[in-house]
């Protein structure tokens, strides 16, 4: 996979894609932790004298113009952060998208509409997302892939434009692959890994190939409740997929048989209703009452997963523990992370909900080896699968 240094940069328009898909409150920007992230290749480059033209996607306007999902804030938000202008297109391949770059100079920064107004970035007929790879194309000289959190998809943005113009991988995405490529080869064990989250259905080929390279599998969130049911317990009104409990059963046969510590919650915190304020207790994993639903993992299980990553060498990390959002059921996703601080291990946060977590309840980021930008990227990766945005840029 080439990478930077490959390309010479100067004087040349460099369209970078990058994973600026953070979430906004109205115009204000909530989370900028994707934005941090892309600033470094971004910087290399506007450092080397290229015309740097990112682009990105936000949300799911679903290949119509909704200001809703505008990049304008975002726009904003890389300028502070690269302590430079940074000029904005207000449309994606038109008329000021062009004339927005051909006014860029040697080190500027322009960053093009949220690329998903365009019915081409997504679609799923070749010929269409292939024609609307070539007017992006067009824009540019050179191809930088640096949306990480973007490479599972096949997108136009993602995959056929890198297939149009010499191409390389930036520093986010380098780092990424180096560090999947660390939780899949050679992996320095103890080897654990802790899933949350709502649905096991989201985690259902993870887990399956998972289940051949790790030593210890926690499971928490709202997935840990169709694994309690899969074992004959009563969960209540706690999240279940019932039309995922023998997929389970099987996944608890296969963890006996290869002799993983499949490690399931003992106890949890009930509440009485899914809200912030809700009445609540600490009650056994194995008898949630019928009226109550499991928010959060509870103390004697946070003191478990605890022990279990104590000796751990390598940690991968994805899926809150309860639901951190509300104050009162943030208690589990907080243990874990600081059990991982705590640790000598290789500890990775896989993206998504989790990163937020992290950053949301005031944790340390350089507490952790790495937080991934990626969730769905990781976890695609984790299962085995090729992913487009990769294979591309490795052409």
């Amino acid at each position: 996979m080439r990478t930077l240094d490959d390309l010479d940069v100067k004087g040349r328009r460099v369209l970078v894609r990058a994973d600026l898909n953070v979430p906004l409150d109205g115009e204000k920007i909530t989370d900028d932790g994707r934005i941090r992230a892309s600033v470094p290749t971004i910087q290399a480059l506007a450092g080397r004298g290229a015309k740097v033209v990112v682009c990105a996607h936000l949300g799911r306007p679903k290949g119509k113009v909704d200001p809703e999902y505008s990049l304008r804030p975002v726009a904003a938000r890389l300028g502070e952060l690269l302590g430079q202008d940074v000029a904005f297109a207000t449309d994606v391949v038109g008329d000021s998208a062009r004339q927005t770059v051909e006014a860029l100079q040697e080190g500027q920064v322009a960053l093009l509409e949220n690329l998903r107004y365009e019915p081409g970035e997504e679609s799923k007929d070749d010929a269409v997302r292939g024609a609307f790879a070539e007017k992006l194309a067009g824009l540019a000289e050179l191809y930088v892939g640096d949306g990480f959190g973007a490479v599972h998809r096949k997108h136009a943005s993602v995959y056929d434009v890198p297939k149009l113009l010499p191409h390389a991988a930036g520093g986010l995405v380098v780092a990424e692959v180096e560090v999947l490529r660390r939780l899949t080869e050679d992996t320095e064990r103890p080897y654990v890994v802790v899933l949350g989250g709502a649905k096991v259905s989201d985690k259902l080929g993870v887990i399956a190939n998972l289940l051949t390279k790790v030593d210890r599998l926690l499971i928490g969130g709202g997935m840990a409740y169709t694994f309690l049911k899969a074992q004959g317990h009563e969960v209540g009104r706690s999240l279940l997929q019932a039309d995922q409990l023998d997929q389970v059963r099987g996944f608890l046969a296969e963890a006996g048989k290869r002799g993983v510590d499949l490690v399931l919650p003992v106890d949890v915190v009930a509440a009485v209703t899914f809200a912030a304020d809700a009445e609540h207790e600490v009650v056994e994993a194995t008898a949630i009452p019928a009226d109550r639903e499991g928010l959060d993992i509870g103390p004697k299980t946070r003191e478990l997963f605890a022990s279990k990553l104590a000796d751990a060498k390598t940690v991968f990390w994805n899926g809150p523990m309860g639901v951190f959002e509300f104050d009162a059921f943030s208690g589990g996703t907080r243990a874990v992370a600081e059990a991982l601080i705590g640790s000598d291990a290789f500890t990775v946060v896989g993206g998504g909900d989790s990163a937020a977590a992290v950053r949301r309840l005031g944790l340390p980021e350089d507490g952790f080896s790495h937080i991934s930008t990626g969730g769905g990227a990781s976890l695609e990766y984790l299962e085995g699968k090729t992913l487009p945005g990769l294979a591309a840029l490795e052409d």
